[in-house]
C-alpha cells in the first residue's frame, strides 16, 4: 500500500497538469537559455546575418527561370520560388514539424515535406520563414 501511495503522489501530478494543458515537458529540457539574454530581453534575438545574394545565371539556379519554378537551395538552407517576373521567395526550408530540410515538394501552392506529408502554403503568412528578397537584373538578394 506504502508503495502505491508513492506512486500516486509522484505519477499523478504530471498527469493532472498534463490534462489541464499545462506545459510539463519544459521543466525537462536540458538546454538552458544563456545567462546574458535574460538582462535585458530584448536583445533575444539572434544577430541578423548578411544578406545572400545569388546569381541566378547559375546552371543550379535554371528552374527558377519560369514562374512557378523553384528549387530546395540546400547549400543555404533556402526554399526559393518564382512568383511572377519580378519576384521570388525565399523560405527557411527547415520543416515546422521535424525540422527536415531535404525532402521537399511542390504542387503550384504548397510545400509538402516528403518525410510526414505535412503543407505549407507558399505565401510569407504560412507556417514557413519568409525572408525578404529583392531582384537586381540577374542577382537575387534574400535578406536573413
Amino acid at each position: 500500500m506504502k508503495n502505491r501511495r508513492t506512486f500516486l503522489k509522484t505519477a499523478c501530478k504530471p498527469i493532472v497538469l498534463a490534462a489541464f494543458g499545462i506545459p510539463i515537458l519544459e521543466a525537462c529540457s536540458t538546454e538552458e537559455t544563456p545567462e546574458s539574454s535574460t538582462s535585458s530581453g530584448s536583445q533575444s534575438q539572434a544577430t541578423p546575418k548578411e544578406p545572400l545574394q545569388i546569381d541566378l545565371t547559375s546552371s543550379q539556379f535554371l528552374d527558377l527561370e519560369v514562374v512557378g519554378g523553384w528549387i530546395n537551395y540546400r547549400d543555404e538552407d533556402l526554399l526559393l520560388i518564382r512568383i511572377s517576373a519580378n519576384e521570388i521567395r525565399a523560405f527557411d526550408n527547415s520543416c515546422p514539424h521535424q525540422g527536415n530540410r531535404d525532402r521537399w515538394s511542390f504542387d503550384g501552392s504548397k510545400f509538402t515535406c516528403g518525410y510526414h506529408n505535412n503543407s505549407y502554403s507558399n505565401s510569407c503568412s504560412g507556417s514557413l520563414t519568409c525572408y525578404t528578397t529583392e531582384i537586381d537584373g540577374t542577382i537575387l538578394t534574400v535578406n536573413l
